[in-house]
């Protein structure tokens, strides 16, 4: 992200099919009315209600336990040379749990040996963690674990906790923390050639990059093939109980994902680059039809109705209609292999498949 340096700050907290079981959030044209998602005169989508996005938890490892083939030298974002020896006790932390979510779906999730706060995968939840007051990575947490490698990148912190594990003679790789869609395939294939398996990564790229087309195909079929017809939409970033609240425009992988849904980036269309603090004049002026959030995000101002007390966040059409669609936080900004149930998901929340008669 362009903004990576305050996701520092700001951020250091943050295949599926469609269920029938989700609640909706909007109308699309030809699809009949009911009181809760109208059709517009005109052709627009409306969105009359909230809706939460849940698509599965866990995800299917390419392969079973391959054997890593080493040592690698390994070049990091750095610029440094890094070399692994040993691939059988590892760490993989950041801010969007997406490195540790890779190193399981390569098939080494067994060789994982403690977690980050964002790691939600169900099969790692038993791993000791090693970040605390939110995302802050605790060294002597870190180091009683004897990790023989640890993946990590800029997006957590503190640095100087990084720059300690390296002085203490553990190979630490710093990975590339930009996140978007284009980006899954290179940032599996970086993973798994740091530790030694880059055939699973190969595989395991190709696979994501075929679910993610067949899941951009089936939003596409639901997305209204006029523009102007598309809901506007806008993601919003908030720790209430921290005074935290942004907005997230280009560049900042939250306007990737609303383009793949089919929907129009206010906060790009704006001009905003990367993530800015939520301006109510702004929010206004954009006129937003659909508000884009974390689960935890949304909990923390107390809910659809705390949102609504927030400057400017109820007065544009998002707000008018309580059209809020969260999705939880390990999931919907991570850009990792489950990033193609993540987009089903937010599709079906988003367009209301599960409610046509």
């Amino acid at each position: 992200m362009p903004a990576r340096r305050a996701s520092r700050v700001v951020v250091r907290f943050c295949v599926g099919v469609f269920s029938l079981a989700l609640l909706t959030a909007c109308s699309s044209p030809g699809v009949p009315a009911t009181p809760d998602r109208p059709v517009a005169g005109d052709g627009r989508l409306e969105c009359r209600r909230p809706a939460t996005a849940r698509s599965p938890a866990t995800i299917a490892p390419i392969a079973t336990d391959p054997a890593p083939h080493l040592p690698v030298v390994y070049t990091d974002i750095t610029g440094k040379p890094v070399t692994v020896t040993d691939a059988s006790r590892i760490l993989a932390l950041d801010t969007y749990g997406t490195l540790a979510t890779t190193v399981y779906a390569l098939g080494l999730g067994d060789r994982l040996v403690g977690r980050d706060v964002s790691t939600g995968i169900p099969e790692l939840t038993h791993l000791p963690l090693v970040t605390h007051n939110g995302h802050q990575l605790n060294g002597e947490a870190i180091l009683d674990l004897r990790p023989s490698v640890v993946l990590t990148d800029y997006s957590i912190g503190p640095l100087e906790v990084q720059l300690q594990l390296r002085d203490s003679g553990i190979p630490v790789v710093i990975m590339s923390d930009q996140r978007s869609r284009d980006l899954i395939g290179p940032q599996i294939e970086a993973v798994a050639e740091a530790l030694g398996v880059p055939r699973a990564g190969e595989q395991l790229a190709a696979r994501v990059r075929g679910e993610t087309e067949a899941a951009r195909a089936r939003v596409a079929e639901l997305v209204p093939a006029d523009p102007a017809h598309r809901l506007r939409m806008v993601f919003l970033y908030l720790r209430g109980n921290a005074g935290v609240y942004y907005w997230f425009g280009e560049g900042s992988g939250a306007d990737g994902l609303i383009q793949d849904l089919g929907g129009i980036d206010v906060a790009s269309e704006a001009g905003l680059k990367g993530m800015r603090p939520l301006n109510a004049e702004g929010l206004v002026k954009a006129s937003p039809d659909l508000y884009l959030m974390m689960t935890r995000g949304l909990e923390s101002v107390g809910g659809v109705d705390g949102l609504m007390q927030l400057p400017g966040v109820a007065d544009t059409p998002a707000g008018a209609h309580a059209c809020v669609v969260d999705m939880s936080d390990h999931q919907v900004l991570s850009f990792g292999p489950q990033f193609p149930a993540t987009l089903e998901a937010l599709a079906e929340a988003v367009y209301g498949e599960a409610a046509r008669p």
